[in-house]
């Protein structure tokens, strides 16, 4: 495979693994400078005591908790980040924001961080791609999903209630400054969201390599996190106690995020967000859905990307690259069905005349613009959603 002529990678996150190190949290934030810290999270996370660990590691940081947030939804939306935003405001604001969470408190903290940053209004201010010009005040992320990848991307999807549709805001700035990685804050997460949250990791894999903007750093972390997905990801849904397996899909996931933040993805991204925007399905699942699909759709425009895809999830170098490409499509149904995901839009409770709503939305969505095969007619998104049904 020829070599680019002209290629940009960034990553501004410094990553810390272990077990355990949530508890440097604080420690993290004074290194960054910062005073007083908004911790964000969730009602699972907070009785699950990980947040006051957090909180505990901040004080003795010699921090002050200006506020702990754990009311993040699963889809989180404007709204809640606004009212976030306010709240720390009128408790005299933070100069650091900790987040520990899922892809959705992750990004609703990129937002609020964003907002104690610049100031303003999400919707009106801040909406688009790129358009942040400096440097936020710094953030930390610690996932307790291994799936999103968010802890080290340069984009936040939040979701607008009212229209229903997902909104993307983008910029290099909005990455975290330090994301945690310990597999002991994973543990608990169940079968099922850790089944949905690692098909999300691997679409991200998949779908950067795929994408009209891939190149070889972003591919290199692609094909490390398909592998580790293959083997792992099975284990960690089996027995969520396994330390080694929880512990290589946050590293896998985060390879992932850093690939695909540079890259962009694709029509699964893309339909994917349009069936949570319409449906309320979460983001994983979905992609686990409709990824073989997509694959199927797009594989006379990157055979040999596919081909790749198989070779790391250990099908066998056949010597032609369409042959080991469908190869590749069946393994990921056969990891989709070992990890026990469902494989139809029926089964989780979309219906047919949802189907033309959930393609118009794709449309306009921007990760169509790096899909290797172009997509310029809705019948053609109508048509795969009708396969998947």
């Amino acid at each position: 495979m020829a070599l680019k002529e002209y290629f940009e990678f960034h990553d501004r996150t410094k990553v810390i693994y272990g077990p355990g190190t949530a508890a440097q949290a604080g420690q993290e934030a004074s290194l960054l400078g910062a005073t007083r810290a908004l911790i964000v999270t969730d009602k699972i996370i907070r009785g699950l005591g990980f947040a006051d660990t957090v909180a505990k590691s901040v004080t003795d940081a010699g921090l002050k908790v200006v506020m702990i947030y754990d009311d993040v939804p699963q889809d989180s939306s404007v709204q809640v980040i606004q009212k976030v935003y306010e709240d720390t405001k009128a408790a005299g604001g933070a100069d650091v924001c900790i987040c520990i969470g899922g892809g959705s408190v992750i990004d609703t903290t990129k937002m609020i961080n964003l907002l104690l940053s610049e100031g303003g209004d999400l919707m009106n201010d801040h909406q688009g791609a790129y358009i942040q010009s400096r440097p936020l005040q710094p953030l930390i992320a610690i996932p307790t999903t291994a799936g999103t990848g968010s802890e080290v991307t340069f984009a936040a999807v939040v979701k607008d209630h009212v229209n229903h549709v997902k909104l993307s805001f983008v910029s290099h700035y909005f990455a975290p400054n330090v994301a945690i990685l310990d597999p002991e804050v994973t543990v608990s997460m169940p079968a099922k969201i850790t089944a949905g949250t690692g098909m999300d990791a691997l679409t991200h894999a998949i779908e950067s390599m795929h994408s009209n903007e891939c190149e070889p750093v972003a591919d290199a972390l692609s094909i490390g996190a398909i592998m580790q997905i293959e083997k792992f990801l099975p284990i960690a849904v089996a027995d969520g106690k396994n330390i080694e397996a929880r512990g290589q899909m946050l590293i896998a996931s985060m390879n992932a995020g850093l690939a695909f933040t540079n890259t962009m993805v694709g029509i699964v991204h893309a339909v994917a967000h349009s069936i949570g925007g319409v449906c309320g399905v979460p983001h994983g699942l979905a992609n686990s859905l409709i990824l073989p699909f997509g694959m199927e759709f797009n594989i006379d425009h990157c055979t040999d990307k596919y081909a790749m895809v198989a070779h790391a999830m250990g099908v066998s170098h056949s010597g032609d690259d369409k042959k080991d490409a469908l190869a590749g499509i069946a393994k990921v149904r056969e990891l989709v069905a070992k990890v026990g995901l469902p494989t139809k839009l029926s089964e989780v409770g979309v219906k047919i005349e949802q189907l033309e709503e959930i393609a118009m939305t794709t449309m306009g969505d921007g990760s169509l613009f790096t899909n290797p095969r172009p997509v310029d007619d809705p019948q053609d998104v109508i048509d795969l959603l009708k396969k998947v049904f």
